[in-house]
């Protein structure tokens, strides 16, 4: 059993300060950095990327809808050619970044909403797949588990990742739970462990259906945006481990 730990980081954003990214960067083994449409601008992206390089942590992109204010979390309507311009941008401005600190991107992982609508708008998510192996064919593409994301960055010919989240309930058909419904997030570090073990260990989980599922996964989400993100993290490696998880990067910046 080998599992990625990835992370959502570099969410700071001019004056104002989000996450303790220092504190979660030594127990994960990937960072999804924001590339300035949902949160971060150029000096934290920047910042991010070489903290991530200190730690010797695999640096990918998190792309997002424009909304600053929404956190990237709110639903818009955009076109495909929208979609694939949105994320073409994002990407190569972290490749960018990337290329400068001396290493190159590993992977990328869409953010808030647009990950939850190209889950299921196999149009979206084809729009994402392109554009991702457009700007370099070797990225990981990381998606919701089994969805219309991860069949895309397949069809497209890149390698993908199945995500699955510690600190979120799923309904029944393996989408998540939307944030507004009672449960959708567990706060409480001991059950998101049990939740992550029960997942990498192939043990079936209780959804907010009433009812379980099994998931397959190549990697695990941390919140970096929860009030004791570093602890977490922490508890949730030291926790795979001793189940007999390896916790090991999708890729190695220097391969390919």
């Amino acid at each position: 059993m080998t599992l990625d730990l990835n992370c959502d980081l570099g969410e700071s954003f001019g004056a104002w300060r989000m996450g303790d990214d220092l504190g979660v960067l030594p127990h994960v083994t990937s960072a999804n950095i924001a590339c300035g449409f949902h949160a971060g601008d150029p000096a934290t992206m920047r910042k991010t990327v070489a903290a991530a390089v200190a730690h010797g942590v695999a640096i990918g992109a998190h792309p997002s809808l424009p909304d600053l204010q929404g956190f990237g979390r709110r639903e818009m309507r955009i076109g495909t050619e929208e979609a694939y311009a949105l994320v073409v941008y994002q990407v190569g401005a972290l490749a960018a970044f990337a290329r400068a600190a001396g290493t190159r991107l590993v992977h990328v992982k869409p953010h808030g909403a647009l990950y939850n609508m190209a889950a299921r708008d196999r149009t979206l998510a084809e729009a994402i797949a392109t554009a991702v192996c457009d700007v370099d064919a070797r990225l990981v593409l990381v998606g919701l588990a089994a969805s219309e994301l991860t069949s895309a960055g397949t069809r497209a010919g890149l390698r993908v990742a199945h995500e699955a989240f510690a600190d979120r309930r799923y309904r029944a058909d393996g989408s998540l739970a939307a944030r507004g419904t009672p449960g959708a997030v567990i706060d409480d570090v001991d059950d998101a462990v049990a939740q992550a073990i029960a997942i990498a260990t192939g043990v079936p989980i209780a959804t907010v259906d009433g009812t379980s599922i099994t998931l397959a996964a190549d990697t695990l989400c941390v919140h970096g945006d929860r009030a004791d993100a570093a602890t977490f993290a922490r508890s949730l490696r030291e926790g795979l481990v001793a189940a007999g998880v390896t916790i090991a990067p999708l890729a190695s910046p220097t391969s390919g």
